[in-house]
């Protein structure tokens, strides 16, 4: 029997206690609020993993962390399973959309002390350099006017490693304005200082560990 919709609860809880102002319930009770106020919590479903989000967890897993920055978090298809699967790890997450970045920072005032949020530009982040100990830029650069500045801020505020992913085949998302290779994705962090540029193809993406 289909006893509902599956969520990351901890999180889902923590942004209606953090949109609503509320304290103490459960997790389940909390979200059951949440639905019957109509606050939108379809992003926190619990789907199948996507192959590309699997692998660039085994990456990070590999790399231990002492710290994470994401950015262009969007909608969470690889923040939510981030932040549940590794919970020890301390993450900013960064959108240009401010509309994103208020519901990740709901969560945090619910409770997921662990993750920050902040709005800014990935050509443009305002952070300190070799700031935070890994940087992730997951299907974003092929977004992107200038993707060589998103390349280079990420490996400016790095201290050891960025992991990138991309797009490895055209697709009809109107929102996507280039395509790239290996080779063009290997140059771009290189000419942004890499030492160090592996890839892998995940299902039609292509994954890079950039190493700084």
């Amino acid at each position: 029997m289909d006893d509902g919709p599956r969520y990351y609860e901890e999180l889902a809880a923590a942004f209606v206690r953090g949109r609503l102002g509320l304290t103490g319930g459960t997790d389940a009770e909390v979200i059951a609020r949440g639905q019957a106020d109509d606050l939108k919590l379809h992003k926190f479903k619990r789907q199948a993993e996507l192959p590309r989000v699997k692998r660039v967890l085994g990456v990070l897993r590999g790399l231990a962390p002492e710290d994470l920055l994401d950015v262009g978090s969007g909608r969470g298809t690889f923040l939510w399973p981030l932040v549940d699967g590794l919970p020890w790890l301390p993450v900013v997450a960064v959108d240009q959309a401010q509309r994103r970045v208020q519901d990740l920072q709901a969560v945090r005032k619910g409770g997921v002390e662990r993750l920050s949020a902040v709005q800014m530009d990935a050509c443009s982040l305002a952070l300190k350099s070799k700031s935070r100990d890994v940087v992730t830029i997951l299907e974003v650069l092929e977004h992107l006017e200038r993707p060589e500045r998103a390349a280079a801020e990420g490996v400016r505020v790095a201290r050891r490693f960025v992991v990138a992913s991309v797009p490895a085949h055209e697709d009809e998302n109107p929102e996507h304005l280039r395509l790239f290779d290996e080779r063009a994705l290997g140059r771009l962090f290189e000419s942004a200082g890499a030492t160090r540029v592996s890839f892998e193809r995940v299902l039609n993406h292509i994954i890079a560990v950039v190493r700084l």
